[in-house]
């Protein structure tokens, strides 16, 4: 039989000795399991006879572990498998094989950790030399029995007892002798010292190697002149700007509201947003404006334009420092212009981004996704990322003018002003400056809004070839109002009208965006296909005063 450790190759044992035949008889039970009893003499020397009639001599050829040890521990029985010449005890070996499985039985493991373990007070070849109560000394050289086996090699785990074969031994069995505990305590005391003394030497060494590091660092300036933001940068505009814009928190009277932004649209402390922002609280419900300084005020509705998407709130109390941000020209913008987009994206007010102008008269009707009605406008493209939240906010030019409402944006697998709190994809839009401030003096002088018309209804599906004249206007009603400004240009419905002036009309939505660019009496060229041919005409815009038409 062979002892391994799973994984690991066990070298090959020396030659067995001669074991004792089967059915040699067994020693005399001894009163004690280990050393001398209290005045017994101990066996004399190799080169005395033993002293003791009841030694048994074994028979020639036959190899005792120990030729001067003890007799057996008591109960041993006769095994000629055992080690030694000694036996185990019956109980012993059951309760050894129940563990590691006795070879050639049913259950055993195959990777077997060692033969049966010797009786406690016995010293098996190779065992530990302070378990037994005395020392043993080798036989004379050149004399019959050979001496015993090589001790187990380390990594078979027999803890030191027996030679090949042994059987495994568990801590609870293993012989605890007082010199082995001092040896311990001693070896962990020396390691601890040395563990001490390098940690101290380790600490000592690191600090000098701190002090010794060569390191060089350069620290920006932070004088003033160097700190200030010249007249232009973003980071001079948006502090400039913040001061003037706003929070808007909307608290409609069942509870439904959210946020928006403003800006300070006069020294009378009128602020400019978008109707969708208040709308909710518009009828009985709450409204505040906070400040970048925290201070907070609460405001009311002054008037408000659904079609436009434009509101003017005023505040109460206002403070007398107010600071309107300055108004730019809309009409001027070139595509590729710098902005600079301010508000409360998702509720986090005094948010600065940038961008460009990628886009102008960019027609686009938007809603809320409540049941408003939508809006139309010819509007400004931006990069600038807008986020639910920045609504109503200001679009800034690079000199800190604004040019634009924030009011829209197109997101990913939503349409303009769609449901939903989508993101920012680098399309968003505003309201131009000019049309919007246009709106902003109609609701302050009159509190209603009023809008451009041509006095006919025209079909909202983008078809991409025109606005076309329907043939039934809302509710019933006449397609081409009588005596209204398309009436006395002569256009009927069917017709399909692809121009206003100089701008390409590609669908309804297009043609009332652009239509409410212009301010009512304003005279528009038309051009327009019938029956197969193109068409012109002008007229003089009407007008509709209110939303409820």
């Amino acid at each position: 039989m062979s002892t391994e450790n799973e994984g690991n190759p066990v070298p090959p044992a020396p030659s067995a000795p001669p074991v004792p035949p089967s059915g040699s008889p067994a020693p005399a039970p001894h009163s004690q399991a280990a050393g001398p009893a209290q005045g017994e003499t101990l066996p004399p020397r190799p080169d005395t006879p033993p002293a003791r009639g009841a030694e048994e001599t074994p028979p020639p050829g036959a190899y005792r572990a120990d030729p001067y040890a003890d007799a057996p521990h008591p109960g041993a029985v006769p095994q000629d498998s055992a080690p030694g010449g000694y036996q185990e005890a019956p109980e012993r070996r059951a309760a050894v094989l129940a563990t590691s499985g006795a070879p050639g039985t049913p259950g055993a493991h195959e990777h077997t950790q060692g033969a049966p373990a010797p009786a406690p007070g016995l010293a098996p070849p190779g065992g530990d030399p302070y378990a037994a109560p005395h020392a043993a000394v080798p036989p004379p050289v050149g004399a019959w029995p050979p001496p015993p086996p090589p001790a187990v090699p380390t990594y078979a785990d027999a803890g030191g007892a027996g030679g090949w074969g042994a059987a495994y031994e568990s801590a609870e069995h293993k012989p605890r002798g007082g010199r082995r505990g001092g040896l311990l305590a001693a070896v962990t005391a020396a390691a601890l010292f040395a563990g001490a003394l390098g940690g101290g030497v380790g600490y000592w060494a690191a600090e000098r190697n701190d002090e010794s590091v060569d390191s060089t660092t350069v620290s920006a300036s932070d004088t003033p002149a160097d700190l200030k933001r010249d007249p232009g940068t973003v980071s001079n505009i948006a502090a400039t700007a913040l001061p003037s814009v706003v929070t808007i928190d909307a608290k409609g009277g069942g509870g439904e509201g959210g946020t928006g932004t403003g800006f300070i649209y006069d020294k009378q402390g009128h602020i400019l947003t978008n109707n969708h922002v208040v709308a909710s609280a518009a009828e009985g419900g709450q409204l505040s404006v906070t400040f970048s300084n925290g201070k907070k005020y609460d405001a009311e509705v002054i008037g408000r334009a659904q079609g436009y998407d434009v509101a003017v709130l005023k505040m109460k109390n206002a403070p007398s420092d107010l600071k309107p941000l300055p108004l730019g020209n809309s009409d001027k913008v070139a595509v590729g212009d710098s902005t600079i987009a301010i508000g409360a994206p998702f509720g986090l007010s005094n948010t600065v981004t940038t961008g460009i102008v990628s886009a102008k008269d960019r027609p686009v009707a938007s809603s809320d996704g409540g049941n408003s009605k939508a809006s139309y406008m010819s509007a400004l493209q931006t990069d600038a990322s807008i986020n639910p939240g920045n609504s109503g906010g200001p679009l800034l030019d690079a000199r800190g003018a604004v040019i634009g409402v924030n009011s829209a944006i197109q997101s990913a697998g939503s349409g303009l002003g769609g449901a939903g709190q989508a993101g920012s994809i680098g399309l968003g839009f505003a309201i131009p400056v000019n049309q919007a401030t246009e709106v902003a003096q109609t609701l302050i002088r009159t509190g209603q809004p009023v809008y451009a018309v041509i006095g006919a209804s025209v079909s909202l599906q983008e078809s991409g070839g025109g606005a076309t004249i329907t043939q039934e206007g809302a509710g019933g009603s006449d397609p081409v109002s009588p005596n209204g400004p398309a009436a006395k240009a002569g256009l009927q419905p069917g017709d399909v009208i692809t121009k206003l002036d100089d701008t390409v009309i590609d669908s309804g939505p297009t043609l009332i965006g652009e239509i409410w660019t212009h301010q009512p009496g304003d005279s528009v060229k038309i051009t327009y296909e019938r029956d197969g041919k193109e068409r012109t005409a002008n007229l003089v815009l009407g007008e509709r005063k209110g939303d409820s038409g």
